[in-house]
């Protein structure tokens, strides 16, 4: 295979998941990884209260001000593809 075959394939490739992140399946994919980052953080914040370390906490704190803006950005792209869908009517 030459140089630009193998180039070209990536870059199909790379199309493909481009195109998968801004599907339905792709957005949800998104949110529950999104949301499963929450796990950490509730041990995280868990062992920052045990051991009194107010930074930790506050660093808690703001990772779950994070997860929860990421999750409200993907429902609203979700929302817009919804509302984009011509057989929603």
């Amino acid at each position: 295979m030459s140089n630009a075959a193998v180039s070209k394939d990536k870059g199909s490739a790379l199309k493909k998941a481009k195109g998968f992140k801004k599907s339905k399946p792709g957005t949800y994919l998104s949110i529950g990884t999104t949301a499963f980052g929450a796990i950490s953080v509730i041990k995280q914040a868990k062992k920052a209260r045990g051991e009194h370390d107010t930074l930790q906490l506050v660093d808690a704190v703001v990772s779950a001000a994070a997860i929860v803006t990421g999750v409200a950005l993907l429902v609203r792209e979700l929302r817009r593809m919804n509302s984009d869908d011509v057989l929603a009517d």
